[in-house]
């Protein structure tokens, strides 16, 4: 019997946390697209999950290969949903989600210092990047307000231009904690030289 559960996360760890967490709970991860997750029940502890943000699409050779030298470790991608049409839920394609049974002992992605800065950089550039994007577009919302000749249009302009700076700030605020790791996890490795 599936579980369907419809939960949002920022924070990729606690996400991590969460999935291992309900995989002692005797369910694991099947399906998954944005905010929801499909569990079936299975034996309890019996996956370890992680995730990861690829460098490139998985259609790329980089990516493709990668994903086959996870497979060769007793690691699977959990898939992302799909539509009744057939058509992927959206989710963005370089997030997997790895699963391998606990039986096969402990499942790290990263090893070492410079791949979990390398990790780190690239979902803080992620998120930085969307916020740059919607700082400009409502900026840009706010002055085509002054622009335009007064109508009901420039109300629209201006709430959406603030609509989109407050996701702005939002995506600046996810993105704060990553940064702080990412200095912490370089000054660990300068003490460590």
């Amino acid at each position: 019997m599936n579980h369907v559960v419809r939960k949002y996360f920022a924070d990729f760890e606690k996400e991590e946390q969460w999935l291992n967490d309900m995989s002692a709970k005797g369910l694991a991860l099947v399906e998954y697209s944005w905010a929801r997750y499909v569990f079936e029940e299975s034996a309890p502890g019996e996956y370890i999950y992680r995730l990861e943000l690829l460098e490139e699409d998985p259609k790329k050779a980089k990516s493709a290969e990668y994903l086959q030298f996870m497979e060769e470790t007793g690691a699977e991608r959990v898939p992302a949903g799909k539509k009744p049409s057939g058509k992927s839920v959206y989710v963005n394609p370089r997030w997997v989600i790895f699963r391998r049974k606990s039986a096969e002992g402990a499942f790290t992605i990263y090893s070492d210092t410079d791949s979990k800065i390398k990790h780190y950089q690239r979902i803080y550039r992620l998120w930085i990047s969307l916020a740059v994007m919607e700082l400009i577009i409502g900026v840009f919302n706010i002055m085509l307000m002054f622009v335009n000749n007064p109508t009901a249009l420039n109300r629209v302009n201006l709430i959406m231009g603030l609509l989109l700076i407050v996701l702005a700030l939002f995506f600046i605020s996810i993105s704060m904690p990553i940064r702080r790791k990412i200095t912490n996890l370089q000054n660990d490795k300068l003490v460590r030289e």
